[in-house]
């Protein structure tokens, strides 16, 4: 499903217009304006993976941010959001001839990050809980309790239980599963299974980190299933040659000037590393 067709920028005269009626020019930063000019960053026309590709300091998150804040999407991670970034809107257009799914947002690694000390920290919770069983079953197992009324019916039947069962089984019966016994890996891509639902826009900022090779590979899949058959637009940022690799993917190349689409298998970044194992080809013979 594709549900934003196309993006413009504020143009140069645009951004002229805007400082010449400023009445004060006391400001040294006027972000995010100045920033996408020198690069001749065309229309923008969507598909349903669109990527924008470049180094650090690129500006592909920048442009994300735009298009997120234009659109009102969702957010739950903190941005760099300047005096000026209001002023920039109103001088964005863009074209979506559908109405936008309520539950469309943009997701930044930041939320990821955040998602993953969420379930550490809730593992930590679980782990104290489990000495403290660990200490129930033996007090109750080779104490010495002694049933002396009703009232002492719970203890009665906790010792009787531990007698007849292994710490082990006790404490799983005794305590919630513990909900990462997981690596940073594997949580972060539970969240991405977690958190994408069908027929939505999803801008995506760098979704690879905390991702191994293997890890992102998988993520291009649930990428590919998610706009194939649930009705999903993604917009990504990123430099992983993996995402970049996705099947279909509409590719803009932020490095060069004028902003230009590109096969990925023609950017720097991707040539770089094929030259690299090239290079090494015989050390996996």
């Amino acid at each position: 499903m594709q549900y934003l067709e196309d993006f413009t920028l504020a143009t140069e005269d645009q951004e002229w217009q805007f400082f010449m009626a400023q009445k004060s020019r006391a400001y040294s930063d006027y972000y995010p304006f100045q920033v996408f000019v020198p690069k001749q960053v065309p229309k923008l026309k969507f598909a349903p993976i669109t990527i924008f590709y470049g180094n650090n300091g690129s500006g592909k998150s920048t442009l994300l941010n735009v298009i997120a804040e234009k659109l009102g999407l969702a957010r739950n991670a903190l941005y760099n959001r300047s005096s000026f970034f209001e002023d920039y809107l109103a001088l964005c257009d863009y074209t979506m001839h559908v109405p936008l799914p309520k539950q469309s947002a943009i997701i930044a690694s930041d939320e990821v990050f955040n998602y993953m000390l969420d379930l550490r920290a809730l593992n930590q919770g679980i782990d104290a809980k489990r000495e403290d069983v660990f200490k129930d079953y033996l007090d109750h197992k080779f104490g010495s309790f002694q049933y002396h009324d009703l009232s002492d019916y719970d203890e009665l039947a906790k010792t009787l239980e531990t007698r007849r069962k292994t710490q082990s089984r006790y404490t799983r019966e005794h305590l919630h599963r513990n909900v990462v016994e997981q690596s940073n890996g594997e949580s972060a891509l539970a969240f991405f299974s977690e958190r994408i639902k069908d027929n939505q826009l999803y801008l995506l900022d760098e979704p690879e980190n905390s991702l191994s090779p293997s890890r992102q590979q998988e993520l291009v899949r649930l990428l590919v299933d998610s706009a194939r058959f649930f009705g999903n637009q993604f917009v990504i940022a990123t430099h992983s040659p993996f995402v970049l690799a996705l099947p279909g993917a509409r590719i803009y190349d932020l490095d060069a000037v004028p902003v230009t689409t590109k096969k990925w298998s023609d950017l720097d970044a991707v040539r770089t590393y094929a030259a690299f194992f090239a290079a090494h080809r015989h050390e996996f013979d």
